[in-house]
């Protein structure tokens, strides 16, 4: 094994385009269509590697498990000088969407604005190296350009995470970006101008909604397409089951992956307590005040594998399990606890003996 290789084993996380870095290799091999310019393989390709298929003999896996024509909108969107904006509710794969376009798109997923209340224009446009700048003034060599830029001159793709947590005038630097396809830069005396290729990607979460409202001329610059939560039950097991894999695989966790019923039970309190009722449609339940979605499942079935792996026998129990959920559904000590202590005993409890072990675990976490 080589140096580089036990160097990417060692990572927490690998971007897309290392993970996946097989899979993309075949399918530009395999690549017949017309590969638009700055685009490292055609639209139909980037629709193979999101959604899954085959290029030559290498399978690929599907990276989005929804509504393929989605995709297929947000890719043609990237194929003109439109922005994309991936609207969701928390845990829609919005994130991870993005990431995955850029990949197959540019081959380069890291070039990314976090949006927090703390972004400021200058990590959307530019800023200096303030020891050069003051030694110097202002020179090429002191400019330090924000991913965005380097985007634009690379004829790559920016990523704009979570857009809607930044104040509306970081926003709305962006505007003159989308629309001129230009960053000035007059302390220099020069424009950076996009190469073909450029676009940017932004997410918004729907719970942001009203903190900073995208102004009208801002939105008017993209492409919006909002993705839904999960339609139907056996998608959503599909994806959960999936990541799992994926995240146990990657994190070595010593542990055997969730059985269907494990990973059924979960779904099943996951998409009662989010929408309200119960799956026959026979009851209503009390959602809890935080997020209880997809990637919280997958979020709590791997932490219930690393629990089992390193305190148990490396068997999935219900104890795990309860555990898992006691932590991803009791956000608020006080409104969250009853709100799960109704569950339980309202409709967990008369479930019959498949549900009972699990049940009593979690009725012993709520005490």
């Amino acid at each position: 094994m080589t140096t580089s290789q036990e160097q990417l084993q060692d990572m927490m996380r690998l971007p897309a385009e290392r993970l996946y870095e097989e899979e993309l290799a075949a399918l530009r091999k395999a690549d017949k269509g017309k590969i638009p310019a700055g685009w490292q393989m055609s639209p139909q390709s980037v629709l193979t590697f999101i959604t899954g298929g085959k290029a030559g003999k290498t399978v690929i896996t599907p990276k989005y498990i929804g509504n393929k024509r989605l995709v297929e909108m947000a890719i043609a969107t990237l194929v003109t000088d439109r922005a994309l904006l991936l609207i969701g509710e928390p845990g829609t794969a919005k994130s991870w969407l993005s990431e995955n376009l850029s990949a197959a798109i540019y081959g380069h997923s890291g070039l990314v604005v976090q949006g927090t209340a703390g972004t400021s224009e200058e990590h959307v446009r530019y800023s200096w190296n303030y020891a050069m700048l003051l030694a110097n003034g202002p020179t090429p060599e002191a400019l330090v350009q924000s991913p965005i830029m380097r985007a634009m001159e690379a004829g790559g793709i920016a990523r704009f995470e979570e857009i809607s947590r930044c104040a509306s005038e970081v926003q709305d630097a962006l505007i003159s970006i989308l629309s001129e396809k230009t960053i000035s830069v007059p302390e220099l005396g020069k424009e950076v101008s996009a190469r073909k290729g450029f676009s940017i990607i932004a997410t918004a979460n729907t719970r942001d909604r009203g903190v900073n409202e995208m102004s009208a001329a801002l939105k008017r610059r993209f492409n919006i397409i909002v993705l839904p939560t999960p339609s139907d039950m056996d998608t959503e097991v599909e994806i959960v089951k999936k990541r799992v894999q994926e995240i146990a695989s990657a994190y070595d966790l010593q542990a055997a992956v969730p059985a269907d019923e494990a990973l059924l039970k979960v779904v099943t309190i996951f998409r009662e307590l989010r929408n309200g009722m119960t799956i026959d449609k026979k009851e209503k339940v009390k959602s809890p005040a935080g997020v209880i979605s997809t990637a919280e499942a997958i979020s709590l079935l791997t932490n219930s594998m690393a629990l089992a792996a390193s305190f148990g026998s490396g068997e999935l129990t219900d104890e795990d399990l309860a555990a898992g959920l006691q932590e991803a559904i009791v956000k608020d000590d006080v409104k969250d606890k009853l709100v799960w202590k109704e569950y339980l005993d309202n409709v967990m409890k008369k479930r019959g003996a498949e549900w009972r072990g699990l049940y009593t675990a979690c009725r012993e976490m709520n005490e």
